[in-house]
């Protein structure tokens, strides 16, 4: 035996209130994403590089004179810190500082490793080999200078850290005095949302 006519209708409503709960918020979404462009935030506190670069390297030399292998940036993230001519005590503390970020990733800090990359001289080779999770790496002359040419500009007198992702491809930079807090919020939820390093 049929309903009546009024239950159906009924029935056929609250269907299609049940389904507009499900198809208004989504089809919202994609308009916003698709026609107007909107993009939330994803909470980065670093500059996004997007879409990420791949980063060839050459004229790259590593402590020992001996020239940087290809794959230098490739198996771990990095987080890049980029010295600029001056390898000073300046930053030598900023190393100090990502060393203590990189330790409070926790169970993920085997997943990352420091790079600092300079340009002029730095004399604190012997002490900074004492780190084993940190690679040091010189740009030397214009091979150098074509390497450095595929970061950003230098947000900061010269200096500048960078996230680098396993597969050698710059992903986020910062300014080199800018908040470790923010930095360790962004690495921990790239290592969370990636099964990669």
């Amino acid at each position: 035996m049929n309903p009546p006519d009024d239950a159906r209708r009924r029935g056929r409503r609250r269907f299609l209130l049940v389904a507009s709960l499900f198809f208004v918020p989504l089809a919202t979404a994609f308009l916003l994403y698709y026609s107007a462009g909107y993009r939330p935030a994803v909470g980065a506190h670093g500059e996004l590089v997007s879409p990420p670069r791949p980063l060839t390297v050459s004229g790259l030399m590593l402590p020992d004179g001996r020239p940087a292998p290809p794959d230098a940036f490739e198996g771990k993230w990095s987080i890049v810190l980029d010295a600029g001519p001056a390898c000073d005590e300046s930053t030598r503390a900023r190393l100090d500082e990502l060393g203590n970020l990189r330790l409070a990733l926790d169970k993920d800090m085997g997943r990352v490793r420091r790079v600092l990359l300079h340009q002029g001289a730095c004399d604190s080779f012997e002490l900074l080999s004492r780190d084993a999770d940190l690679l040091i790496l010189a740009a030397v002359g214009p091979p150098g200078r074509s390497f450095l040419a595929q970061f950003p500009p230098a947000l900061e007198e010269g200096k500048a850290i960078y996230i680098v992702d396993p597969h050698g491809n710059l992903m986020m930079s910062y300014r080199a005095t800018g908040s470790a807090r923010g930095m360790l919020k962004d690495l921990e939820r790239l290592l969370r949302l990636s099964s990669i390093g």
